[in-house]
């Protein structure tokens, strides 16, 4: 029996979510399967993956082959390094220590990367809604001098010249 490690599709229209399970390769998408490994939730940013590391490593070492996604998923979550370092101990190109050291140092990098993304998405969304506000309290700013301008009264203008015009057909007479 073939096994795929797979993306089974739950959620509403437009907005999916999936489970990560094993099932056989002849199964449907959505239908029967062996294990569900975990969770990946793309409508976050980043997206949301929760997978049981040692299950799935385990599946994979048994011969259970990702699908495009779900391997993109899996070395993503360092699955695919951690089976590549246990294939260099097994050939004794380097011991366990060392792979698990090697493990460790990438698994650091990748969370800092993660958590840099994370703040750089949380500034650009807090300049973007002070922004949005400076120029909603200059709109709101411009409306009020346009109404305080329509309500006041016209200054009344002083006659200067109708005097002297006046005065003019007085003389003549």
């Amino acid at each position: 029996m073939a096994t795929k490690i797979r993306l089974q599709r739950f959620g509403k229209k437009g907005k999916p979510f999936y489970h990560v399970v094993v099932a056989d390769s002849r199964a449907p998408r959505d239908g029967k399967f062996i294990e569900r490994l975990g969770s990946y939730n793309p409508n976050t940013n980043p997206a949301t993956i929760s997978l049981d590391f040692d299950k799935t490593l385990e599946w994979m070492n048994k011969g259970a082959q990702p699908t495009d996604t779900a391997r993109a998923i899996l070395s993503y979550k360092g699955i695919l390094y951690k089976k590549h370092l246990q294939g260099g101990v097994k050939k004794g190109a380097f011991d366990e220590a060392t792979a698990e050291a090697r493990f460790e140092e990438w698994l650091n990098g990748k969370e800092n990367k993660i958590s840099n993304k994370k703040e750089t998405l949380a500034s650009t969304t807090a300049e973007t809604k002070k922004a949005a506000l400076a120029a909603e309290a200059k709109k709101k700013e411009e409306m009020a001098a346009a109404i305080s301008a329509k309500n006041t009264p016209p200054a009344e203008e002083a006659p200067t010249n109708v005097e002297s015009s006046e005065e003019t057909p007085a003389n003549e007479g």
